[in-house]
């Protein structure tokens, strides 16, 4: 069954709308959906070969549709047949593109479109039961192929991206401890410094003193 449903602006990764109730029986949905917004912002990189393509992620397939500059993404069981998917995100497609078109490129602020949830919802439970007579109707239309698709595997589509992302993360984490490290090391030696010379300067600060006293005295 469809576990997750997003849809992004492929030219900068903006999240457009999301189905709000599609994480409540997903597991490690935030993972999930992470993934998603990972596979977004190397889709608005142009790193991607094909408009319509399946990724393999753990017991799950993402299936999504590039179609006027908007990525149309779900998250499937292994077992949910692919065409269905695939009808599903075209069902999607055409709404959308009909109800917010001559928005898609103006919209400034993430989830823009949030209220579009209702049809994905709606759309969804259509989706639900492979077995009803309108989806095996699908299942059997020829019109519709999806063999061609083609299918690979997250590490592989996110693999380069991941990389210089935790690369540039390990950078950035390296030069704040570095600098927090040599931070405390001058407070370390400051200390050392006052531990060490601060007797000293008690001793001399008497002496000084007694001094003063004794010759104000005489």
């Amino acid at each position: 069954m469809v576990k997750l449903t997003m849809i992004a602006r492929v030219t900068d990764g903006l999240p457009l709308s999301e189905g709000l109730d599609d994480s409540r029986d997903l597991k490690d949905a935030d993972f999930y959906k992470q993934q998603a917004k990972l596979l977004f912002k190397n889709l608005s990189r142009g790193q991607h070969e094909a408009s319509r393509m399946s990724i393999e992620t753990g017991p799950y397939l993402f299936h999504y549709i590039i179609e006027g500059r908007v990525c149309y993404l779900t998250l499937c069981d292994r077992s949910y047949p692919k065409k269905l998917a695939f009808q599903y995100l075209e069902d999607l497609k055409n709404e959308f593109e009909k109800v917010n078109g001559s928005q898609i490129e103006t919209a400034a602020r993430p989830y823009a479109f949030i209220k579009f949830d209702a049809f994905i919802q709606k759309t969804k439970k259509l989706y639900l039961d492979t077995r009803t007579q309108r989806n095996l109707a699908k299942l059997n239309d020829e019109l519709y192929e999806v063999h061609q698709i083609m299918t690979r595997n997250v590490q592989e589509v996110l693999g380069v991206g991941e990389k210089l992302d935790q690369v540039s993360e390990m950078s950035s984490r390296l030069t704040s401890d570095t600098r927090i490290y040599a931070e405390k090391a001058k407070d370390l030696n400051r200390q050392a410094l006052i531990r060490k010379y601060a007797p000293v300067a008690i001793v001399i600060g008497i002496v000084v003193m007694l001094f003063w006293v004794k010759n104000k005295i005489w």
